[in-house]
């Protein structure tokens, strides 16, 4: 969540971030409203405690006709302290209710709109032609024997599918090859868990306002993951960490679920936008004033990873308006899909600023004290980058070379269909 005292100190600046969002300017004077609530009845409570304090002393001195006074002086004090510790209390309440409702203040430069009104930073390649009539990825993995989408629906429903054969193998050199760049760069390679406790999947972001995504299991009150993003946000949840030795950088594997609400009718076709699917996914914990250099960091893992698979990609500055709440800014990295004639995103990398980590508790040993920290979080590999390995790379006889990166962790330079 954002922090109260930069929204009291600039009002302004919150109504603008929730304005480029296209969200409600006004919760910010309904804020504003509730925490004075909330701090005009402490300050009449902490006094008419500190009065208590003092009468009851008076009344042990007292005799006769005083005494009686101060008794019922008391007893109208003590009504009054339990009416403003509850109006407090409420006010409390409203706020914390409110302020969950504003997103992060999106960082200067971010355009503002919704999902159509990103901007190109760049486009890295051209997209890909053949000599040939393409095929889509589905077509060419049920070629090679790779993918089966029938079987995964009657096994567990649509938008479920298997991986098999070079499919399957497809995708762990993908993990291999997206973890042997993790730890060259020094990120700490982890398998997260995949199902989180209610305040974790809250404290990252994501019970706000797309919780109709995710999905719950009411008898355990657990909730399942989208990205180990969750995890590894929570992963240090009420500590002070050390960062005197440089950003803490995880990186973590975990199968991810999206209830995908809302898509009805969307890229039904194949593997772009299923419930279940695999992915590593970068985090990392700094102080505040790194976090944009980290973000440029994490976003350069992503291009290296994108230029060894060989595809033709851009990147794009996201709106505000399509962020997502936690997020001051993201990028996306786009790659090209040849039968769709567009680019899909593959790859996205956000700077959270102090948003989950103030939630969560996560805090470090800055100059000026105890602080909380900035986390930032980008995709390194994912299922989906199978649908644009499959179709950039395809030859005219069905089958798929196999980017130079990715032979040694496959053993193979072509897949070759099997029917």
């Amino acid at each position: 969540m954002i922090d109260i005292k930069f929204l009291r100190d600039n009002p302004d600046a919150v109504r603008a971030s929730q304005h480029a969002r296209g969200e409600d300017e006004g919760v910010v004077d309904a804020i504003l409203d509730a925490d004075e609530r909330r701090r005009s009845s402490i300050a009449d409570y902490e006094r008419l405690r500190a009065e208590q304090k003092v009468m009851g002393k008076d009344v042990a001195r007292a005799q006769g006709e005083e005494k009686q006074a101060l008794l019922v002086r008391t007893k109208e004090v003590s009504a009054r302290v339990k009416e403003l510790d509850a109006t407090a209390a409420a006010a409390q309440e409203e706020l914390d209710t409110l302020i969950r409702r504003v997103g992060n203040v999106v960082e200067e430069g971010v355009p503002v709109g919704g999902e159509d009104d990103y901007v190109v930073l760049e486009t890295v390649g051209t997209p890909t032609e053949f000599d040939f009539e393409p095929k889509d990825h589905l077509e060419l993995a049920e070629g090679l024997d790779a993918i089966d989408m029938e079987r995964g629906a009657k096994v567990a429903g649509s938008r479920f599918y298997f991986l098999k054969g070079v499919g399957a193998r497809l995708e762990f050199a993908l993990t291999q090859l997206a973890l042997q760049q993790a730890i060259e760069h020094d990120f700490v390679p982890m398998v997260t868990p995949t199902l989180v406790l209610p305040e974790v999947m809250q404290g990252a972001g994501f019970l706000d306002a797309h919780a109709d995504e995710v999905y719950r299991l009411a008898e355990d009150d657990l909730y399942l993951t989208g990205t180990s993003e969750v995890a590894l946000a929570g992963y240090h949840a009420d500590e002070i960490i050390d960062l005197s030795r440089g950003p803490l950088k995880y990186a973590g594997m975990s199968t991810c679920y999206r209830r995908e609400a809302g898509s009805y009718g969307k890229d039904t076709r194949g593997i772009i936008r299923v419930h279940q699917f695999n992915k590593m996914e970068m985090f990392v914990y700094c102080d505040p004033a790194d976090a944009p250099a980290q973000h440029q960091a994490l976003l350069e893992m992503e291009r290296a990873m994108l230029a060894k698979i060989e595809v033709p990609y851009r990147v794009i500055d996201t709106a505000a308006g399509d962020l997502g709440g936690p997020a001051a800014r993201k990028f996306d990295c786009e790659g090209w899909v040849p039968t769709q004639g567009r680019y899909r995103e593959l790859s996205s990398t956000s700077n959270c600023t102090t948003f989950q980590a103030r939630r969560l508790g996560t805090r470090m040993k800055g100059e000026k004290g105890t602080q909380v920290v900035a986390t930032l979080n980008g995709t390194l590999a994912t299922t989906r980058w199978l649908v644009a390995i499959l179709e950039n790379h395809q030859q005219a006889d069905g089958s798929v070379r196999v980017p130079a990166a990715l032979q040694p962790f496959l053993g193979l330079e072509v897949l070759t269909p099997v029917r």
